[in-house]
């Protein structure tokens, strides 16, 4: 079964400090052990794809609007605390092991080497119904 993994980060600052203010030795660590997480999930056959996300001042909403003309906005706004800064998918034999790999990605280091500790959400991918021919 697949799952898509969000891991989400704090724009307030409220749960560990925006990656911004951290050492380039702090962002090479963490981007070091996304690398190795990537790499231990290919070899145990479950990576399927990541990508990490630009921040929310790179990002737009966009809704079709009056005779499906695009209507842009940036976003997302500023009231909001927490964004989508990157994702996996896996593809797993059970839920739990799902939650496994979301809980060592959580343990991402930060600041001073410190785990972040941070949320990731974890969904089931859906797929379709078989069609009938």
């Amino acid at each position: 079964m697949k799952y898509m993994l969000l891991m989400q980060f704090s724009a307030a600052g409220t749960d560990f400090p925006s990656i911004d203010t951290w050492t380039p030795e702090e962002i090479q660590a963490h981007i070091g052990f996304m690398r190795e997480v990537n790499a231990k999930l290919t070899a145990d056959g479950e990576w399927v794809q990541a990508e990490g996300l630009g921040g929310p001042q790179q990002a737009r909403i966009v809704r079709a609007g009056e005779n499906g003309a695009p209507v842009v906005t940036e976003g997302p706004f500023a009231e909001t605390k927490e964004f989508l800064a990157g994702w996996w998918i896996v593809d797993c034999e059970t839920p739990q092991r799902a939650v496994e790999i979301a809980t060592h990605i959580s343990t991402a280091p930060g600041p001073g080497g410190r785990p972040l500790n941070m949320p990731i959400e974890v969904h089931p991918v859906m797929s379709a119904p078989p069609q009938e021919l």
